[in-house]
């Protein structure tokens, strides 16, 4: 297999605590393995990006295994909350971890998929995935990574040329086997599994895994570990918040302890900013809803803080758990600043100026993407009317964090609202046309290229 060899740099680190954490595996057979997108921008940063087409279905669609990498495919056992109610009965139902690398910045990054088969946890489900499900996770991704939000990535979709049946679409429906690229596939949950089983000495061994392959710190400390979840995970809600996005599903056994958003279901972008605003039509309460999420996110993080009592003393747990609101209150001003384009002043400066743009976002209803897109850079176009006059005084000092030179800039906002979504799938269900999602994601890359900072735009 030619690979890049200064880029790619095999690791075998999940096989330290498969014996109690996963469960080996087998992928389906599937009838055909048709490419439908390869992400070969991310592909480079794990040496993968050389591949044929011919090996790419080898290894992404018939998962032979990478070279020097994990034995074979392990599904994750975790447990979890999931809408408040505690669930034992969970675990990689039609997904698993098959390889692990250390990518160019050094992080540990895993390979796992979506609709690659049945597992021991699959209850009554077909272990498949939509090729729906799997457009949708594209462009969920895809915007995210353009808008810095700390994201698992969409390497690869391969059709696989299976009828399924499903009760809340069109069926039956084209089949698809996704995979992720993402910053481990450890949970909270898979904490509130061993806390549920009273395994002292896996959750020693999993706290000290986590904090060596993912943080980088040799320790066993659980309080450390709980104090960086905390920060993490705090970042992730209000990048979340910045974003506009609402994933839909945050239980307990969603949110990985990298604090890296994955997995994406019934996710939204909401069009203007609205607290109510929900993603998941099950979701009748709106437990999950725009602005909850925070508190939510938050709640699942005390999950993790009572799982790891079984090793530790509760006062030190709660004490790092009040790192979520502090990181959180200094994390959503950073985030939206960033998304309007703007340089930090620092201190009660910032706070106003967010405090009253959200203020006027609300007053308004204005779209949220026509609004940071006109904003970008610190100047509120005239037209805009006089519930923006605070915020014009406000932002009047701010020195833009990059130029809007880029020809983004000069063209109309990108966006990931629901019907542009739906446009793009049927096109590909009713013609097999791919153009709308290809030129859907060349368009929000270069977005995000516009809005990197300016050391690190491509």
């Amino acid at each position: 297999m030619p690979v890049s060899p200064q880029a790619y740099r095999p690791s075998t680190a999940l096989t330290e605590i498969a014996d109690f954490i996963a469960d080996p595996v087998a992928p389906a057979d599937f009838p055909q393995t048709i490419i439908r997108f390869r992400n070969d921008r991310a592909a480079a940063e794990i040496g993968l990006e050389t591949l044929t087409d011919a090996e790419w279905a080898a290894h992404l669609g018939r998962f032979q295994p990478l070279p020097d990498t994990l034995p074979g495919p392990f599904a994750m056992r975790y447990h979890g909350h999931q809408f408040r109610h505690y669930n034992s009965d969970l675990g990689d139902g039609r997904g698993f971890t098959f390889a692990q690398m250390t990518a160019i910045d050094g992080r540990l990054l895993e390979l796992g998929t979506k609709g690659s088969g049945q597992t021991p946890y699959s209850r009554s489900g077909d272990g498949r995935l939509t090729l729906k499900g799997g457009v949708r996770e594209i462009l969920a991704t895809e915007m995210l990574e353009a808008l810095n939000v700390p994201t698992s990535r969409t390497l690869s979709i391969i059709e696989t040329g299976e009828a399924l049946h499903r009760g809340d679409e069109p069926s039956p429906t084209r089949s698809a086997v996704m995979v992720r690229m993402s910053h481990g596939h450890i949970r909270i949950g898979s904490f509130q599994r061993l806390a549920f089983e009273r395994d002292e000495a896996g959750m020693k061994r999993l706290v000290a895994y986590v904090l060596r392959h993912f943080y980088g710190e040799e320790s066993d400390d659980p309080v450390r570990l709980l104090t960086l979840v905390a920060q993490r995970t705090a970042t992730l809600a209000a990048r979340y918040m910045a974003a506009g996005f609402v994933h839909g599903v945050l239980n307990s056994d969603n949110i990985n302890v990298t604090g890296e958003s994955f997995d994406y279901g019934p996710w939204r972008f909401a069009p203007t900013w609205a607290p109510e605003f929900t993603a998941a039509y099950f979701d009748h309460g709106g437990l999950y809803a725009l602005a909850r999420q925070p508190e939510a996110i938050q709640w699942d993080v005390m999950q993790l803080a009572s799982s790891l009592r079984l090793i530790a003393e509760s006062d030190p747990l709660i004490a790092a758990l009040e790192g979520f609101a502090t990181t959180y209150q200094a994390e959503i001003v950073t985030a939206i600043l960033w998304r309007l384009g703007l340089t930090p002043r620092g201190g009660t400066e910032d706070r106003a100026l967010v405090q009253t743009f959200e203020r006027a976002l609300r007053e308004s209803q204005a779209s949220l993407d026509r609004t940071y897109f006109d904003l970008f850079g610190g100047q509120v176009p005239d037209h805009y009317d006089e519930t923006w006059n605070p915020l014009r005084d406000l932002i009047e000092p701010y020195a833009p964090r990059r130029t809007r030179d880029d020809a983004y800039w000069q063209g109309e906002p990108e966006s990931m609202l629901i019907d542009e979504v739906e446009s793009i799938w049927a096109a590909i269900a009713e013609h097999d046309d791919w153009t709308l999602l290809h030129a859907k994601v060349a368009r929000v890359r270069a977005m995000g290229r516009a809005l990197a900072d300016p050391v690190t735009a491509a």
